[in-house]
């Protein structure tokens, strides 16, 4: 009884906002490395970065894809750099060295925190013998998931470091989830994916898998719904008391 058509032998979870806590953390990083930069350009008229930015332009997509993706919505272009680049170059890699150095404080200061109806519905998908991955395009994931404790629950882990590694498109395109697939072995149509950005929704979508769950933490429900959402729920642990 875990929500999901009888066809679903696998789940493909997304990190930030889905397991964790941590997509709030990653906000609070986002808006201090663009409002420096910001600041740093344009001096104290700059328009800072919002939760409506971060929503439209940054969330669920690779660190670098964020950076260009949104400085590009502001007209600014900014040379690539190299991965060493300081956390003061004005460089995509520069920037998104910043926010990830910010990131990694944030959590060394705040800690990780697992949503507790997330946990249960974990430990209700491992009981009911469906093999599990996480896919996200955060770079820290298996820190994260050891800290928060959810790394037992995992047989895959496609994150950050291999979709630079392997060359994957980042999302809105599929390919991440359809790596996750593979590596369980599993088919996309018997693969349920789980996302709480839109942009990890509409992957779920273009891989043509088998159920996408939108999980509703930013209200934000009916984009998620008009991104492909089969289902969209406030908690993870809501699907507990879906009869299917």
């Amino acid at each position: 009884m875990i929500g999901l058509p009888s066809t679903i032998t696998a789940c493909l979870f997304d990190l930030d906002g889905v397991l964790t806590s941590t997509a709030a953390l990653h906000l609070r990083a986002w808006r201090q490395t663009f409002d420096d930069f910001l600041r740093q350009r344009s001096g104290e008229d700059f328009v800072p970065f919002t939760e409506r930015d971060y929503a439209a332009y940054v969330d669920g997509l690779p660190r670098l894809d964020g950076v260009r993706t949104f400085l590009a919505a502001r007209g600014i272009t900014l040379p690539e750099g190299s991965p060493d680049d300081r956390a003061d170059t004005p460089t995509v890699h520069g920037v998104g060295n910043h926010k990830n150095e910010l990131l990694l404080r944030i959590i060394s200061e705040s800690g990780v925190t697992p949503y507790p109806g997330s946990v249960r519905y974990l430990e209700a998908v491992r009981d009911a013998g469906l093999a599990i991955a996480v896919v996200t395009s955060s770079a820290n994931a298996a820190s994260v998931l050891a800290a928060a404790g959810l790394d037992r629950f995992t047989q895959a882990r496609i994150d950050g470091i291999v979709i630079s590694r392997d060359r994957l498109r980042g999302k809105p395109a599929p390919d991440s989830f359809l790596a996750g697939a593979r590596v369980l072995g599993v088919e996309p149509a018997n693969a349920a994916v789980f996302e709480d950005a839109q942009a990890g929704v509409r992957a779920g979508r273009a891989g043509r898998f088998g159920y996408v769950v939108g999980v509703n933490r930013a209200d934000q429900a009916d984009a998620l719904r008009a991104q492909g959402a089969d289902i969209v729920v406030d908690d993870l642990a809501d699907l507990l008391e879906v009869s299917r």
